[in-house]
């Protein structure tokens, strides 16, 4: 919603809409820099505290940013949110983690992936209807009553789950995961974008890459790292998260690529566009009903690899839209297409936790979600970087609709590429949560 209202923000605000784009780099900086500590804060003082805390830093930035009459006081009630998203989708994983069978896990995580993928898919149309019929600020005043409704659920209904063992705090862990973490989001935030000059991007890319390698090191040096990468050992984890990156790096080009060829390259309103691309976000719900069913019968691997390929395809048949393709194709094409990336990032999500021992639940989920971050900020950067190659090569100046048939090529290798990961797991992995050997 905030992008699509970028323009308006900043005509209020008396700022150019280029610079209004910090009021979003900065909130990913603060997911990167907070998301580490999210599973040792859960654990020291309690998961349901947390979470109802981060729901009221949440909704607290949200009050800051709608009163906001200042870009340095639209960034800094912005970095409040982060610091409360940071916290929420993490401990709140965890929350559902202790909470639910593994019998009734795929069930479960078919609702948590849904408002993930819903969400870059509503946000644009939803934004710019606010920003038509009401005032920008609304976008952010909306957040308060869901905010009040989320903590009297979570006081309500969520125990207040924590390790009876206190692990110290990582501060070296802390620092250069934060520093490593940030830069690296910030430079993919940047590629291809012109915002900053290349050789500025590169640094901040070698900054975080040099601080991520540091902060491997450390880990194998303290015995309470702040990111656990001993999960790595275990081979589902290690699988979901490797080939999940890959994955949802294709994944998170789509909500970028997809509604600029629609505006942009085909000459779309807003409204149309949001109406299209709507399609994906109904294709996610139908599946929350049928995710448990395939399990059982197919098995994590199979389906992993075959819906990786059939997700791959419908990221490469977007390339063949053209601007007089009627819309009603496109629409059963992002329809059918958001069922199966639905269905992968349902299987990935809890394969991720089958085998995780109970005691290290909680690092697993601030590791996966700081993955995620990374992933879906390294996708929109891979289509923004090859609609900036594309246009390069051609010697245009502005973007055309066969600008971006290449960029979808591209980023449907990119989630085929996370096949391997997948077809090197064992044909019974996570069987007690899919429940397929109980089926046999």
């Amino acid at each position: 919603m905030i992008a699509t209202a970028l323009p308006t923000i900043a005509q209020s605000l008396g700022e150019s809409p280029l610079r209004l784009n910090v009021a979003i780099t900065c909130y990913l900086l603060s997911l990167a820099v907070f998301i580490p500590i999210s599973g040792w804060t859960a654990d020291r003082f309690g998961a349901r505290r947390v979470f109802s805390g981060a729901i009221v830093v949440f909704t607290l930035g949200s009050i800051g940013c709608g009163y906001a009459d200042s870009l340095p006081a639209l960034v800094a009630a912005r970095i409040v949110q982060g610091i409360g998203g940071a916290m929420m989708v993490p401990v709140g994983r965890l929350v559902l983690l202790r909470t639910v069978p593994k019998s009734d896990l795929v069930r479960a995580m078919s609702y948590v992936s849904v408002p993930a993928l819903i969400g870059p898919v509503m946000g644009p149309p939803l934004g710019g209807f606010i920003v038509t019929y009401a005032s920008w600020r609304w976008i952010f005043f909306i957040n308060i009553p869901i905010g009040i409704l989320g903590i009297v659920l979570v006081n309500l209904l969520v125990s207040d789950l924590k390790e009876t063992g206190r692990r110290p705090f990582d501060f070296g862990g802390f620092a250069l995961t934060g520093i490593g973490l940030a830069t690296l989001a910030f430079g993919f935030e940047n590629v291809g974008r012109g915002a900053l000059p290349p050789a500025a991007v590169m640094g901040l890319l070698g900054v975080g890459t040099t601080c991520t390698a540091l902060y491997v090191r450390h880990a194998s040096r303290v015995s309470h790292p702040i990111i656990d990468l001993a999960l790595m050992k275990i081979p589902t984890y290690a699988s979901a998260t490797i080939g999940g990156f890959l994955f949802r790096m294709g994944l998170g080009a789509l909500p970028f690529l997809l509604p600029m060829m629609l505006q942009v390259g085909f000459g779309l309103s807003a409204l149309s566009s949001g109406l299209l691309t709507f399609a994906s976000a109904a294709g996610a719900m139908t599946m929350k009903m049928t995710a448990a069913r395939i399990l059982r019968t197919l098995g994590f691997r199979t389906v992993l690899v075959g819906d990786a390929v059939i997700s791959a395809l419908f990221l490469f048949s977007y390339s063949l839209f053209r601007p007089d393709t009627p819309h009603l194709v496109i629409f059963i094409a992002l329809l059918a297409g958001g069922f199966f990336r639905s269905l992968q990032m349902t299987s990935i999500n809890t394969l991720s936790y089958a085998d995780v021992p109970s005691a290290m639940l909680s690092r697993a989920t601030s590791l996966t979600s700081m993955a995620q971050q990374l992933s879906q900020t390294a996708g929109v950067a891979t289509g923004a970087l090859l609609l900036q190659l594309v246009l390069t090569v051609r010697g245009g100046t502005s973007l055309t609709a066969v600008d971006f048939y290449p960029a979808f090529m591209g980023v449907a290798m990119i989630s085929l590429a996370s096949v391997p990961f997948f077809l090197k797991m064992s044909p019974d992995a996570g069987a007690e949560v899919s429940g397929r050997a109980v089926a046999r």
